[in-house]
């Protein structure tokens, strides 16, 4: 990655343990890489690029300029311009001085070896590279057709606080834990001329952490996402890092057509110049080779929590559901998705004694263990519950027993977060008992599995906070049950899901809210049947044969 530009031009003086973490940040790409991105882009020498304006955040030591310059050339060769005609066509901003010369002289040779002679190449050089802080030029007037590089990867703990106060409060994307990229990201979309393309390749974890929520809001409301690149295991760097990196490109105009694909460590120059000529055609809708594969899709993701990861055949198969059908999660058919209760407290507030409080105090409780076998087998766990039906805390005065066993534990049950900030409700749960979900047919969903595994509850347990419930008004608990035990429902999951070590996932709400379902009242009645059926006998590849036909998808990519 590229060094960071970090600071103002009035304010170039860094403290040590900066400019080592700068200098250290100093990873720099491969010139092929740079050619890739620039034809993905477009800029080529077939366009007049004096009449573009080209940006480069942090340029570091100029892989990219280097390979502009050789093209901004070309380009005025072909039309007869003068390469002083292209002083404003690129600007590039570094904070390291000694980037920022190592960059003009790039340049310049670049320019003099390509015929101009050395005083007009050593103009353009120095009116191209800066010193300066790029993330504080917002307001300076610096509008691109093209933003292209390498962003800087810095850890927060390397930037000081009032630093990153400054870049905060010019970066409204840079929330929580965000990184310094996520700002290079917003500062660059934001600076893009109608119809302006930005690409970077950088570590593609905003797509997904939550430190990138803000981005991807910022992207999904404003900007068209055309293609992320996925690019893991190639060699793309000067240097060996771990940067999980990715080419993205983005373009200030509505959402277009979209393109997901993947590389494996074979994926080199000359196969990137396969997949630009791949790219740019516009034609087949996917493709696969020994180094990479592609889907062109009508549609980003247009969910901003969160963007899925798989393979880009998968993608495109799910991009397609979401287009075409609603979320599990609907007001329309009353269906809900929730957690089970947490209480702060389980070795109080669990119990398998039947006669320990008063009987009408014992809620029947559905722990993940009597969920294993894929039908509830209970195992007597109650809950000792403070809750009234009206939803209210009991009047422990009405319930002695009760009163009595939480005094014996007051101790524990006060300490607890809870009880401290509301002293007078010392005996409540953290989450406040429902009962309306107990009498409630529902699907339960433990926490932690390698494969999705609904269970349905007929009603009478209330959930542990470790299993997740769905509860609706419309759809028939078996068939719904059925659907969900397929791969189909589980490949939304996986897109979206923390793997765990061993590959396990967690089917948490927000990952299930995700699944895509057909209208309930269009499922046919066969169709229905066999769903009951491979719930009923937890058969995996017959619920999954149903719910191809249902989705109407021939396959189901890997």
């Amino acid at each position: 990655m590229a060094t960071s530009a970090l600071f103002s031009t009035d304010d170039l003086s860094l403290p040590e343990s900066l400019q080592e973490a700068v200098e250290h940040g100093e990873v720099f790409t491969r010139a092929w890489v740079v050619e890739l991105i620039l034809d993905l882009l477009g800029y080529t020498a077939e366009k007049d690029l004096c009449e573009l304006r080209l940006v480069e955040p942090a340029c570091g030591g100029g892989a990219f300029l280097a390979v502009v310059a050789s093209r901004v050339s070309a380009s005025c060769r072909a039309r007869r311009r003068p390469i002083t005609d292209a002083v404003t066509a690129v600007r590039a901003f570094d904070l390291l001085e000694r980037n920022v010369e190592q960059s003009r002289a790039l340049v310049a040779a670049t320019l003099r070896g390509e015929g101009w002679g050395a005083e007009d190449a050593t103009k353009v050089a120095e009116a191209w590279v800066r010193r300066g802080d790029y993330l504080l030029q917002a307001d300076a007037g610096h509008r691109a057709d093209y933003v292209v590089g390498n962003p800087p990867y810095i850890r927060l703990e390397d930037v000081p606080d009032d630093r990153m106060a400054v870049y905060r409060r010019s970066c409204s994307t840079m929330g929580g834990r965000a990184d310094i990229y996520v700002g290079f990201y917003e500062v660059a979309l934001r600076s893009l001329n109608p119809g302006g393309r930005l690409g970077f390749i950088c570590a593609d974890r905003w797509m997904r952490n939550q430190y990138g929520r803000r981005l991807r809001q910022l992207v999904t409301r404003h900007f068209s996402m055309d293609l992320a690149l996925v690019m893991h295991d190639v060699d793309a760097f000067e240097e060996q890092v771990s940067a999980y990196p990715a080419i993205t490109l983005i373009s200030n105009r509505a959402q277009g057509a979209a393109v997901a694909a993947d590389t494996n460590r074979s994926f080199g120059a000359q196969q990137a110049r396969g997949f630009v000529e791949w790219y740019r055609e516009g034609a087949s809708s996917t493709v696969s080779t020994g180094a990479y594969e592609a889907a062109r899709m009508p549609h980003w993701f247009p969910e901003e929590d969160s963007w899925p990861a798989a393979s880009p055949a998968r993608l495109a198969v799910l991009e397609k559901l979401t287009e075409r059908f609603r979320l599990l999660e609907d007001a329309e058919t009353g269906t809900k998705v929730g957690i089970g209760i947490a209480t702060g407290a389980d070795k109080v507030f669990l119990t398998k004694d039947a006669g320990l409080v008063e009987t009408d105090r014992l809620l029947p409780m559905a722990m993940v263990r009597d969920t294993t076998s894929g039908t509830v087998d209970w195992d007597g766990t109650y809950l000792v519950n403070p809750w009234a039906a009206d939803g209210d805390l009991v009047d422990l005065d009405a319930y002695p027993r009760l009163a009595a066993y939480f005094e014996r534990h007051s101790e524990v049950l006060r300490k607890r977060y809870v009880a401290v900030k509301q002293p007078h409700r010392w005996y409540k749960t953290i989450d406040k008992v429902d009962h309306r979900l107990t009498r409630r047919r529902k699907l339960l969903f433990p926490d932690m599995k390698l494969r999705i595994h609904p269970v349905l509850d007929e009603g009478g347990l209330y959930p542990h906070h470790n299993l997740y419930f769905i509860v609706s008004d419309v759809w028939d608990m078996r068939v719904l049950g059925g659907l969900l035990l397929s791969k189909v429902a589980e490949a939304f999951v996986e897109a979206y899901a923390v793997k765990m070590r061993g590959g396990t996932l967690r089917f948490q709400a927000q990952y299930l809210r995700k699944i895509r379902v057909p209208d309930p009242a269009e499922i046919g009645e066969s169709d229905r049947e066999a769903l009951i059926e491979a719930f009923r006998r937890r058969d995996v590849e017959a619920a999954t044969e149903v719910a191809l036909r249902v989705y109407g998808l021939a396959e189901l990519p890997e």
